[in-house]
């Protein structure tokens, strides 16, 4: 998966969650400025019944050769979902090729022992079934998801564990994909949000895997099939994997079909990785990428978030929802709908098994720069200072759950979320009690998560734009309105540190 993609899909997901849950803008109480004039109707459209979630168990089996199977038996529609979680994401890199990850999982599609590429893409349409293959920067896993009829679903199965179990990494296959890598590559690098997230990662992470947000030039011409081949031998065995399914099966039946496909899968897994020890938090910085001629500010801010699994993480969700988490959240409403400086501002919190970032983005003009980090700055103080009206915490608490209830409408979500507790070790009632704990999250909760979390005194903040552009109605340029706000630091797009 690319950057790009990674940051679309981040912030779909943040919009689509706020409008499924379908809920108002509610009405901010003055705070150096007056805020939107929407009103707030009513209350999310939520019952009782809703708000009492209980997902349907899976069968969980272990195969004799360490593969963890999920079953999830719901016969709505005559369809079978797939998806294999492999322990090795591109956090587990080595130092010297980022991206190595990225590249093994898209490279399984491109040649097996039984199958040219166009040969596996042909089977596939044959089936009208759907066949993916990734990994991502930041990402603790490598994912390989399939999807089709039911009737189907031991063919899906073959073409999965032949990808899986027989890629061969073939050389001209290889050299097409380098190409496309670093043309795409080149591209990424000059759009303003892959710069402005890769300074952030290596601000907050520094020497941690997480700090690597894009594969290098060098990264990618180094890449062989041999290096490929290892990585691939050490991290693609079946201790080291998950495998969920979903859909119109029956537990035996697909069990049968799976060992059959994956039955032979051997290997020994690697040790389990401590992603725990992350550094010491930074002291509060501002990183300036300047990007000659940009027309725009990009600006990140956020420092370490909470695992899926801290007693606070819940918290934490609740008061992301109130700060940024969507249309209805104090930084959309307070930077765009009662200043006008943006198309949107939003945060968002991960839950990997690292502590993934708690983070604010938007997109500013130039001349707002000033005023845009005056509001941000603004609202981060009043999440810590300021309880949460209980109306406004109510709105937050009905829309998360009214949100996570209709996911559950959707297979994939369905077995993602129990893919999650497997992979993650969480309690098996987790997500049964997720509901009540969201509504049971108090303003003292939420302030302890905001003064823990959004913490001023560790925040990092990186904006990308033409350094010498005006940030304010007093045309002073960007570089100097920046140092209004703490110790500024001024790099180049390619990373060189300007004096």
């Amino acid at each position: 998966m690319t950057a790009k993609s990674r940051r679309a899909i981040f912030f779909l997901v943040i919009l689509l969650a706020a409008l499924a849950a379908a809920v108002p803008a509610f009405p901010q109480a003055q705070h150096g400025a007056e805020l939107s004039k929407v009103t707030r109707l009513n209350h999310a459209p939520v019952s009782n019944e809703i708000l009492q979630v209980h997902l349907p168990k899976p069968v969980v089996t272990k195969l004799p050769n360490g593969l963890t199977v999920l079953v999830i038996e719901q016969h709505k529609l005559p369809t079978a979902n797939f998806v294999l979680w492999i322990e090795g994401g591109d956090m587990s890199d080595p130092k010297d090729t980022p991206g190595l990850a990225s590249f093994t999982a898209e490279m399984l599609r491109e040649g097996t022992t039984h199958r040219t590429s166009a040969q596996l893409a042909a089977d596939v349409d044959n089936i009208g079934a759907s066949l993916s293959t990734s990994s991502g920067f930041g990402s603790t896993n490598s994912a390989v998801a399939a999807s089709g009829l039911a009737p189907s679903a031991g063919q899906i199965l073959e073409l999965m564990s032949d990808v899986v179990l027989n890629a061969t990494f073939p050389p001209d296959e290889l050299e097409k994909y380098k190409q496309r890598q670093l043309s795409q590559l080149e591209q990424e690098r000059a759009e303003p949000s892959a710069l402005a997230e890769e300074k952030f990662h290596q601000a907050l992470y520094r020497d941690f895997p997480a700090a690597v947000t894009l594969p290098t030039p060098e990264s990618i011409q180094a890449t062989t099939p041999e290096r490929l081949k290892e990585f691939h031998a050490r991290y693609y065995v079946p201790g080291n994997a998950i495998l969920g399914v979903v859909g119109d099966v029956k537990p035996d039946e697909i069990l049968a079909l799976i060992r059959k496909s994956f039955g032979d899968w051997k290997g020994q897994p690697p040790p389990k990785p401590d992603w725990s020890h992350l550094p010491p938090a930074a002291s509060a910085k501002i990183y300036l990428v300047d990007r000659p001629d940009s027309v725009q500010t990009n600006i990140v801010a956020g420092d370490y978030g909470a695992r899926r699994g801290d007693p606070d993480y819940i918290a934490l969700t609740v008061m992301n929802r109130v700060l940024g988490g969507g249309p209805q959240a104090r930084l959309f409403l307070n930077l765009r709908e009662a200043h006008g400086y943006t198309y949107g501002a939003y945060s968002g919190v991960g839950d990997d098994k690292y502590r993934e970032p708690w983070v604010a983005n938007t997109e500013v003009r130039n001349a707002v720069t000033d005023g845009s980090l005056e509001q941000l700055m603004l609202e981060f103080k009043r999440i810590r200072d300021e309880k949460v009206p209980e109306p406004e915490l109510d709105e937050a608490r009905h829309a998360i759950v009214s949100s996570f209830a209709l996911s559950l409408e959707q297979q994939q979500q369905l077995l993602f979320r129990w893919m999650l507790v497997q992979s993650y070790g969480l309690p098996l009632d987790y997500w049964d009690r997720y509901p009540g704990q969201v509504a049971q999250t108090g303003a003292d909760a939420v302030q302890a998560a905001a003064r823990k979390y959004v913490d001023l005194d560790h925040l990092q903040v990186v904006c990308v734009g033409d350094a010498k552009q005006p940030g304010n109605d007093q045309k002073q340029p960007i570089r100097q309105v920046l140092e209004k706000y703490g110790s500024v630091e001024v790099y180049d797009t390619n990373g060189k540190r300007e004096e």
